[in-house]
């Protein structure tokens, strides 16, 4: 198992108003033999969806998810 996350597991709390929370709770690591992931969690989502991303580079912010529009898991271009 590799030492750095292929992708990062997150739960996406709905809310009204303002934009979803994209909770982190695990990380998926590739194989050795490169033919599957471990996924480690250290929650489990309510509703039973887990999202799994790409980790951020270190330019991008290492503890937010990413945007989303309400009602999908499309990600929006954040505004500058």
């Amino acid at each position: 198992m590799s030492t750095q996350p292929a992708y990062r597991a997150f739960t996406v709390i709905k809310r009204e108003g303002t934009d979803d929370f994209w909770l982190p709770i695990g990380a998926a690591f590739m194989h050795q033999d490169g033919d599957g992931y471990n996924i480690v969690l250290q929650a489990l989502p309510i509703d039973g969806k887990i999202v799994l991303r790409l980790p951020k580079t270190n330019d991008q912010t290492a503890d937010s998810g990413p945007r989303v529009v309400a009602g999908t898991d499309k990600p929006r271009q954040r505004q500058r």
